[in-house]
């Protein structure tokens, strides 16, 4: 008998641990009343441990870690189908993208968040959150162009974006990390061919503006060069003529200067031809007396 009521004792502790739900580390439950008069939501956040739930309670449990989950076209390791977003520029051109997010939620407001969508997290990001990211996308791209969206405007627009949503979810205790663009957008082929050809044209006009300010720059450098030239020429000569100018001035005002250095440059040997007009160097003879 004593036997009996150990195992049955056994038995029942199994069962009841058996019938206890567990709060793993870093999540906070919500234990939710089903019927009765206090159907509702338990207004104590359940911390980590295990915890009694009825017949009549459920437990929702909400991760207080970061959160990352991508909205793509093609199905991801979730297994959905198709969750890309698409958007309108203003010129009315249909935008289609896959969005990223990465979100945390405040411990002490997980009641909070429960009583408001009334659902776990999964429903809450798959739902609520992706409704708020394409409603977002759908206003900011609204007065866009379709080039800046598609160039270098894309930044801004996904940060103005992640702005809206977290202005929305943060008070409720929601903190959006950063939404951001997974992969490129995917528009129709034939803007995205009108968008390369306009960018090819561009990038060929600033190539020729580049290509004709060279050429004038080499000109230039090439006027410049003669011009120069030309000045130093004219420096030369100017000084060669002052030269040649003051030289004979001297030459002028010192006659004797001229056989001097005749003298200084003689060798002392007379010449052994000489014609009959030639004239001894530096020789002065007399003239015969009458």
């Amino acid at each position: 008998m004593k036997r009996f009521i150990r195992l049955f004792c056994m038995m029942l502790c199994v069962g009841v641990l058996a019938a206890c739900s567990k709060v793993p580390a870093g999540h906070v439950g919500v234990k939710v009343y089903l019927l009765g008069g206090s159907k509702g939501v338990d207004a104590e956040e359940l911390g980590t441990g295990r915890y009694w739930i009825g017949i009549n309670e459920e437990l929702y449990l909400f991760p207080t870690f970061t959160q990352n989950y991508t909205w793509t076209k093609n199905p991801d390791a979730s297994g959905a189908e198709d969750e890309s977003i698409s958007f309108q520029t203003v010129e009315g051109l249909s935008v289609n993208a896959d969005i990223g997010i990465s979100y945390h939620i405040q411990p002490d407001k997980v009641t909070e968040i429960f009583q408001k969508y009334r659902k776990g997290i999964d429903e809450i990001t798959d739902l609520y959150l992706r409704n708020m990211v394409r409603d977002a996308l759908v206003t900011a791209s609204s007065y866009r162009s379709i080039e800046t969206v598609y160039g270098a405007g894309k930044a801004d627009l996904i940060a103005e974006v992640e702005q809206m949503v977290r202005s929305q979810v943060e008070p409720i205790g929601i903190i959006v990390e950063k939404i951001y663009w997974v992969g490129e957008l995917r528009l129709p082929q034939n803007v995205v061919d009108a968008i390369n050809a306009k960018i090819q044209a561009t990038q060929m006009a600033a190539q020729r503006q580049n290509e004709v300010a060279q050429a004038k720059a080499e000109a230039d450098k090439a006027v410049e060069a003669a011009r120069g030239e030309a000045e130093a020429r004219l420096t030369v000569a100017k000084a060669e003529a002052d030269a040649i100018r003051i030289k004979g001035e001297a030459l002028r005002q010192n006659p004797g200067v001229i056989s001097l250095s005749a003298i200084e440059k003689w060798d002392g040997k007379l010449p052994v031809y000489t014609s009959g007009g030639d004239a001894v160097p530096f020789l002065q003879l007399p003239k015969p007396t009458q």
